[in-house]
């Protein structure tokens, strides 16, 4: 198995599913730029989950977790690439403006920002 990073577009909008031991999961389609590759992304954490839920298509966004290569074969015959992942972590652009607002000084360690995010911790210079 290959632990990587990954970072491209979401194709279509993420959509949570249930397995069939009830358990929630969300998957996901990202387009990278290399070779017009594809990746089916699957996430089982529930701030993974979360944050690609709150995703829509053409969002930047870059995913670590472990890769499985693949190659598919389109209508003409083609070889194509592509990576299945069982994502572990996200960073979009929403991501980075908070954390960046979170290295202020400016306010105490674990206010609420007021952003709608559910449960993040807010990590503060001293």
């Amino acid at each position: 198995m290959i632990d990587g990073l990954v970072a491209g577009k979401l194709y279509g909008t993420p959509a949570q599913k249930t397995s069939k031991a009830g358990k929630p999961f969300t998957v996901a389609k990202l387009r990278t730029t290399a070779a017009d590759g594809e990746s089916n992304v699957i996430a089982f954490s529930d701030a993974t989950c979360t944050a690609l839920l709150a995703m829509s298509d053409g969002d930047s966004v870059a995913l670590a977790g472990a890769l499985t290569p693949k190659v598919w074969t389109d209508r003409d015959g083609k070889a194509r690439p592509a990576l299945d992942m069982v994502a572990h972590g996200v960073l979009s652009a929403y991501h980075v403006t908070r954390k960046r607002r979170a290295m202020q000084p400016s306010a105490p360690a674990g206010a609420d920002d007021g952003d709608g995010w559910p449960g993040e911790t807010a990590y503060r210079n001293p």
